[in-house]
């Protein structure tokens, strides 16, 4: 006789995740560093030695954690012999990925509004020249520039990897960790820049997963990192 089990405990997930993203552009699966034997993805995300700097860049504090909402959109088909729909079939699907950066950064503002790299001139501490003209010209300085676009220009699609806890029995000799990758992400809400006397500045942001040519938002990985040391 089998054994009623009420359930798993160390399937429940609690604790937010690291944000990354891939600065690149469109993210592939060549690009993502391998996994390493005994190392947390975050920090392969993190070592020079496993990705350019340029690369991936960590998002840093976050508010609230991530919120990824799959919207599949059923057509119905109706028939006269029954008052309810007699099927259902899929027409559509939508994929919605919601945080808020809590670091205010103009690389993090750049990123929130899908602005081109060129919109932004970086400080030298940053790895860029500074601002190179005009009254806020220095190289202690950065600038965001505000454009309004123009008439067919490509929207700024962008690569994510969050890293937080997964599922399984957390031990002193091994970490859990889930992996959430999204290929193509697109800044699509609106998002308010705020200077308060009783409120951080922060962002929240919306992003729109879209599909490669092959059909694939990502993927979710489960993964348990024994302790090597």
């Amino acid at each position: 006789m089998a054994n009623y089990n009420r359930g798993t405990s160390a399937n429940i997930i609690v604790g937010a995740a690291a944000l990354f993203t891939y600065e690149l552009g469109e993210l592939t699966e060549d690009a993502l560093p391998d996994l390493e034997d005994g190392v947390v993805y975050r920090e392969t995300l993190s070592d020079p030695a496993n990705v350019d700097s340029q690369d991936f860049r960590n998002i840093g504090y976050t508010s609230n954690g991530l919120e990824i909402q799959f919207q599949p959109d059923f057509g119905e088909v109706q028939v006269d012999q029954i008052l309810d729909v007699a099927k259902l079939y899929k027409q559509g699907m939508q994929v919605n990925l919601n945080t808020t950066f809590a670091e205010a950064t103009l690389e993090n503002l750049l990123f929130a509004v899908a602005g081109a790299d060129t919109d932004l001139e970086r400080k030298a501490s940053d790895g860029g020249l500074g601002v190179t003209s005009g009254k806020f010209a220095g190289t202690k300085n950065s600038a965001l520039n505000l454009t309004s676009g123009q008439l067919g220009e490509c929207p700024i699609e962008r690569g994510l990897v969050a890293v937080g806890p997964g599922t399984g029995d957390c031990t002193p000799t091994e970490a859990i960790e889930r992996i959430y990758v999204a290929y193509r992400a697109l800044s699509i809400e609106s998002v308010t820049v705020s200077s308060k006397r009783d409120e951080a500045t922060m962002f929240e942001v919306s992003f729109r997963l879209l599909p490669t040519d092959a059909g694939s938002y990502g993927k979710i990985v489960d993964r348990t990192v024994p302790n090597n040391s």
